[in-house]
Protein backbone atom coordinates (compact mmCIF):
# COMPACT_ATOMS: atom_id res chain seq x y z
CA UNK A 1 0.00 0.00 0.00
CA UNK A 2 2.86 2.32 0.89
CA UNK A 3 4.51 1.70 -2.49
CA UNK A 4 1.24 2.54 -4.29
CA UNK A 5 0.88 5.81 -2.35
CA UNK A 6 4.51 6.75 -2.98
CA UNK A 7 4.10 6.04 -6.69
CA UNK A 8 0.92 8.14 -6.85
CA UNK A 9 2.63 10.98 -4.97
CA UNK A 10 5.56 10.81 -7.37
CA UNK A 11 3.19 11.02 -10.35
CA UNK A 12 1.53 14.11 -8.86
CA UNK A 13 4.89 15.79 -8.36
CA UNK A 14 6.12 15.11 -11.87
CA UNK A 15 2.86 15.78 -13.75
CA UNK A 16 2.30 19.10 -15.50
CA UNK A 17 -0.85 20.97 -16.28
CA UNK A 18 -0.74 22.68 -19.66
CA UNK A 19 -3.16 25.59 -19.89
CA UNK A 20 -4.08 27.12 -23.22
CA UNK A 21 -3.09 30.78 -23.58
CA UNK A 22 -6.30 32.58 -24.49
CA UNK A 23 -5.04 36.10 -23.73
CA UNK A 24 -4.96 38.72 -26.48
CA UNK A 25 -1.85 39.65 -28.45
CA UNK A 26 -0.37 42.78 -26.80
CA UNK A 27 2.06 43.56 -29.65
CA UNK A 28 -0.35 45.80 -31.63
CA UNK A 29 -0.89 47.98 -28.55
CA UNK A 30 2.85 48.38 -28.02
CA UNK A 31 3.54 49.03 -31.69
CA UNK A 32 0.74 51.60 -31.93
CA UNK A 33 1.99 53.39 -28.82
CA UNK A 34 5.46 53.51 -30.31
CA UNK A 35 4.39 54.30 -33.87
CA UNK A 36 1.95 57.12 -33.25
CA UNK A 37 4.19 58.86 -30.72
CA UNK A 38 7.20 58.50 -33.01
CA UNK A 39 5.34 60.04 -35.95
CA UNK A 40 4.18 63.00 -33.87
CA UNK A 41 7.60 63.71 -32.35
CA UNK A 42 9.28 63.50 -35.72
CA UNK A 43 6.79 65.86 -37.30
CA UNK A 44 8.32 68.29 -34.81
CA UNK A 45 11.87 67.16 -35.68
CA UNK A 46 11.08 67.75 -39.35
CA UNK A 47 10.24 71.35 -38.46
CA UNK A 48 6.49 71.14 -39.06
CA UNK A 49 5.47 72.36 -35.60
CA UNK A 50 7.08 73.19 -32.27
CA UNK A 51 7.55 70.86 -29.32
CA UNK A 52 4.38 71.21 -27.24
CA UNK A 53 2.16 69.56 -24.64
CA UNK A 54 0.52 67.30 -27.26
CA UNK A 55 3.83 65.49 -27.86
CA UNK A 56 4.66 65.37 -24.16
CA UNK A 57 1.23 63.94 -23.33
CA UNK A 58 1.61 61.27 -26.01
CA UNK A 59 5.10 60.51 -24.70
CA UNK A 60 3.77 59.91 -21.19
CA UNK A 61 0.47 58.19 -21.89
CA UNK A 62 0.69 56.26 -25.14
CA UNK A 63 4.36 56.03 -26.06
CA UNK A 64 5.27 55.57 -22.40
CA UNK A 65 2.65 53.90 -20.23
CA UNK A 66 0.88 51.94 -22.97
CA UNK A 67 4.17 50.40 -24.12
CA UNK A 68 5.18 49.49 -20.58
CA UNK A 69 1.80 47.79 -20.11
CA UNK A 70 2.27 45.95 -23.43
CA UNK A 71 5.70 44.84 -22.25
CA UNK A 72 4.23 43.43 -19.03
CA UNK A 73 1.60 41.58 -21.03
CA UNK A 74 4.34 40.15 -23.27
CA UNK A 75 6.11 38.99 -20.09
CA UNK A 76 2.95 37.14 -19.09
CA UNK A 77 3.02 35.39 -22.47
CA UNK A 78 6.68 34.42 -22.04
CA UNK A 79 7.93 36.65 -24.86
CA UNK A 80 11.36 37.92 -23.80
CA UNK A 81 11.90 39.99 -26.96
CA UNK A 82 8.52 41.72 -26.66
CA UNK A 83 8.98 42.32 -22.94
CA UNK A 84 12.41 43.86 -23.41
CA UNK A 85 11.49 45.97 -26.44
CA UNK A 86 8.13 47.39 -25.35
CA UNK A 87 9.11 48.01 -21.71
CA UNK A 88 12.41 49.63 -22.70
CA UNK A 89 10.92 51.93 -25.35
CA UNK A 90 8.06 52.79 -23.01
CA UNK A 91 10.57 53.99 -20.46
CA UNK A 92 12.54 55.71 -23.23
CA UNK A 93 9.54 57.92 -23.92
CA UNK A 94 9.03 58.60 -20.21
CA UNK A 95 12.72 59.45 -19.75
CA UNK A 96 12.63 61.75 -22.78
CA UNK A 97 9.69 63.66 -21.31
CA UNK A 98 11.52 63.91 -17.99
CA UNK A 99 14.61 65.26 -19.80
CA UNK A 100 12.45 67.98 -21.36
CA UNK A 101 10.24 68.85 -18.38
CA UNK A 102 12.57 68.81 -15.35
CA UNK A 103 14.78 71.70 -16.57
CA UNK A 104 11.67 73.82 -17.11
CA UNK A 105 10.95 73.53 -13.37
CA UNK A 106 14.52 74.49 -12.52
CA UNK A 107 15.17 71.11 -10.89
CA UNK A 108 18.09 70.13 -13.11
CA UNK A 109 20.19 71.70 -15.83
CA UNK A 110 19.25 71.31 -19.48
CA UNK A 111 21.33 68.45 -20.98
CA UNK A 112 24.02 69.76 -23.31
CA UNK A 113 24.22 68.48 -26.90
CA UNK A 114 27.06 66.05 -26.10
CA UNK A 115 25.03 64.43 -23.32
CA UNK A 116 22.16 63.94 -25.77
CA UNK A 117 24.57 62.43 -28.29
CA UNK A 118 25.49 59.70 -25.81
CA UNK A 119 21.86 59.25 -24.74
CA UNK A 120 20.66 58.78 -28.31
CA UNK A 121 23.68 56.68 -29.31
CA UNK A 122 23.06 54.25 -26.44
CA UNK A 123 19.49 53.79 -27.62
CA UNK A 124 20.78 53.33 -31.15
CA UNK A 125 23.14 50.55 -30.06
CA UNK A 126 20.36 48.87 -28.07
CA UNK A 127 18.04 49.05 -31.07
CA UNK A 128 20.70 47.69 -33.43
CA UNK A 129 21.08 44.60 -31.24
CA UNK A 130 17.30 44.12 -31.14
CA UNK A 131 17.27 44.42 -34.92
CA UNK A 132 19.43 41.29 -35.05
CA UNK A 133 16.66 39.54 -33.14
CA UNK A 134 14.06 40.61 -35.70
CA UNK A 135 15.92 38.66 -38.39
CA UNK A 136 14.04 35.64 -36.99
CA UNK A 137 10.76 37.56 -37.14
CA UNK A 138 8.67 39.23 -39.86
CA UNK A 139 9.79 41.73 -42.49
CA UNK A 140 7.64 44.51 -41.04
CA UNK A 141 9.40 44.35 -37.67
CA UNK A 142 12.77 44.16 -39.40
CA UNK A 143 11.99 47.41 -41.18
CA UNK A 144 10.77 49.09 -37.97
CA UNK A 145 13.91 48.23 -36.01
CA UNK A 146 16.30 48.95 -38.90
CA UNK A 147 14.76 52.38 -39.50
CA UNK A 148 14.67 53.09 -35.75
CA UNK A 149 18.37 52.29 -35.46
CA UNK A 150 19.07 54.77 -38.27
CA UNK A 151 16.81 57.34 -36.60
CA UNK A 152 18.64 57.23 -33.26
CA UNK A 153 22.04 57.62 -34.92
CA UNK A 154 20.81 60.43 -37.16
CA UNK A 155 19.45 62.29 -34.12
CA UNK A 156 22.74 61.70 -32.27
CA UNK A 157 24.68 62.99 -35.28
CA UNK A 158 22.40 66.03 -35.47
CA UNK A 159 23.18 66.88 -31.84
CA UNK A 160 26.89 66.15 -32.27
CA UNK A 161 27.19 68.53 -35.24
CA UNK A 162 24.40 70.80 -33.96
CA UNK A 163 22.90 70.57 -37.44
CA UNK A 164 19.25 71.48 -37.95
CA UNK A 165 19.44 70.00 -41.45
CA UNK A 166 20.37 66.55 -40.13
CA UNK A 167 17.66 66.79 -37.48
CA UNK A 168 15.09 67.61 -40.17
CA UNK A 169 16.27 64.62 -42.23
CA UNK A 170 15.98 62.49 -39.09
CA UNK A 171 12.45 63.82 -38.63
CA UNK A 172 11.30 62.61 -42.04
CA UNK A 173 13.05 59.27 -41.54
CA UNK A 174 11.34 59.00 -38.15
CA UNK A 175 7.93 59.58 -39.72
CA UNK A 176 8.60 56.60 -42.00
CA UNK A 177 9.75 54.50 -39.02
CA UNK A 178 6.66 55.38 -36.97
CA UNK A 179 4.40 54.77 -39.95
CA UNK A 180 5.94 51.31 -40.39
CA UNK A 181 5.22 50.49 -36.74
CA UNK A 182 1.60 51.62 -37.15
CA UNK A 183 1.29 49.40 -40.24
CA UNK A 184 2.78 46.41 -38.37
CA UNK A 185 0.33 46.95 -35.50
CA UNK A 186 -2.80 47.35 -37.59
CA UNK A 187 -1.80 44.45 -39.86
CA UNK A 188 -1.77 42.12 -36.86
CA UNK A 189 -5.19 43.37 -35.75
CA UNK A 190 -6.79 43.09 -39.20
CA UNK A 191 -5.22 39.70 -39.95
CA UNK A 192 -6.49 38.32 -36.64
CA UNK A 193 -9.99 39.69 -37.19
CA UNK A 194 -10.23 38.18 -40.69
CA UNK A 195 -8.41 34.97 -39.79
CA UNK A 196 -6.11 35.28 -42.80
CA UNK A 197 -3.33 37.47 -44.16
CA UNK A 198 -4.97 40.65 -45.42
CA UNK A 199 -1.96 42.89 -44.69
CA UNK A 200 1.36 41.05 -45.07
CA UNK A 201 3.89 41.44 -42.26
Amino acid sequence: MSNVLNHADSDLQTSRINLADITANPAPLGLMGFGMTTVLLNLHNAGIFSLNSMILAMGICYGGLAQVLAGMMEWKKGNTFGTTAFTSYGFFWLSLVVLIVLPKFGLVEQPDPLAMVFYLAMWGIFTAVLFVGTLKLGRALQFVFASLTILFFLLALGDLLESETIKHIAGYEGIICGGAAIYAALAQVINEVYGRTVMPV
